[in-house]
């Protein structure tokens, strides 16, 4: 009942309160007791979110335009729920620039005190039989491998260690002022993606192209089978940074096989990683396991700093809406490395290890 009258609420605001249109309203909010040990470093214990599915709040809605033809859009806000704050964004694709205080530009802001953003996804469709065109804010095509192919979704301490490389920059999960296209449902198991992001950066300026690229997703998924390949070019300070994964997985009935491998440049340094993992359903659970590596080649003809994660969780779900979890990872760093298990207490010493622990419960409406 309360459902039915938040919508018809949100419906009347909106105008579009007709037979052929529909707004929903969905959120998830996940709670983890997290605990972080960085040997030779600091180490924490706190109450934080978003340690089985990130926490988030959203609107959505869609027009029939007839003809096959419909209209639709998407704003999903991510929500710190330990605290009560929103998400910041990344604007133009790129770092801020140091705060001039003549101009008063980059003016810093406190993280939090920026209000609720609707950094997870901004998005205004038109789809037909010939695909989607999307426009705004929304996730990579170079992402979806790396989150899709991971058996913690890149949630919580278990995120493969391919995400938390030293190669990432602003477009490693989402783009802002971006213009996408997708392809169409029932293609014979292909589907894909082509994304172009822009900067917005003055003309005839040094860095006019920063922020500014380019992605593609392209995969083929049938029955038990799922394989995608994925390839990205982004402008950054001179420095293109390439992001480019492969990734599949296998769905044998009493466990799911997945992994992928990815390779990724900026200027002069390289690096490159792995993950393979599996989800196992126990009863009303589901067992998550992974082992990843990243390895940075920094061009300097030493030793690779070199990162491994391993990563073993367990879901129990009360409900088609309620779990609660528990994830314990540990990463082991070598060849100069100072890689955290996740973020929030610092890094470890070089070399030294890093382990972390998730306690938690998700609710999704």
């Amino acid at each position: 009942m309360k459902k039915s009258l938040i919508a018809l609420a949100v419906l009347a605001a909106a105008g579009t309160a007709s037979a052929q249109s529909s707004v929903t309203l969905f959120g998830i909010v996940d709670a983890t007791v997290q605990r972080i040990s960085n040997s030779g470093g600091a180490s924490v214990t706190h109450l934080t979110d978003s340690g089985y599915n990130s926490s988030r709040l959203g609107f959505r809605g869609t027009e029939d335009l007839g003809g096959g033809m419909s209209a639709s859009f998407w704003l999903e806000a991510g929500v710190n729920n330990d605290n009560g704050t929103g998400d910041a964004t990344s604007t133009n694709n790129q770092a801020v620039g140091a705060f001039v205080p003549g101009t008063g530009a980059n003016a810093p802001v406190r993280a939090g005190t920026q209000g609720l953003t609707f950094n997870r996804r901004s998005t205004v469709s038109l789809a037909g039989g010939w695909g989607e065109l999307r426009l705004g804010r929304d996730y990579t095509p170079q992402f979806f491998n790396l989150t899709v192919f991971d058996p913690f979704g890149t949630n919580g301490v278990g995120t493969t260690q391919t995400l938390n490389s030293i190669i990432t920059g602003s477009t490693a999960v989402r783009a802002s002022n971006s213009i996408g296209y997708l392809l169409p449902a029932k293609l014979g198991g292909f589907y894909g993606q082509l994304q172009y992001y822009m900067g917005e950066n003055l003309d005839n300026v040094a860095n006019e192209d920063d922020g500014t690229g380019v992605g593609a997703r392209v995969g083929y998924a049938a029955g038990p089978f799922n394989v995608a390949l994925s390839l990205s070019r982004t402008d950054n300070l001179g420095a293109d940074i390439q992001q480019n994964n492969i990734g599949g997985q296998w769905d044998f009935g009493m466990a799911k096989l997945m992994g992928h491998y990815s390779w990724d440049e900026v200027g002069a340094v390289e690096g490159k990683g792995w993950l393979i993992g599996g989800l196992v359903p126990v009863g009303a659970g589901e067992i998550r396991l992974a082992f990843s590596q990243y390895e940075t080649d920094l061009g300097l003809g030493g030793a690779d700093p070199k990162a491994r994660k391993l990563a073993l969780g367990y879901v129990h779900n009360l409900s088609k809406r309620t779990a609660l979890y528990a994830t314990y990872a540990r990463v082991r760093n070598s060849n100069g490395s100072a890689a955290a298990v996740a973020a929030g207490a610092g890094a470890p010493a070089v070399n030294a290890s890093s382990s972390g622990f998730d306690l938690g419960l998700r609710h999704s409406f």
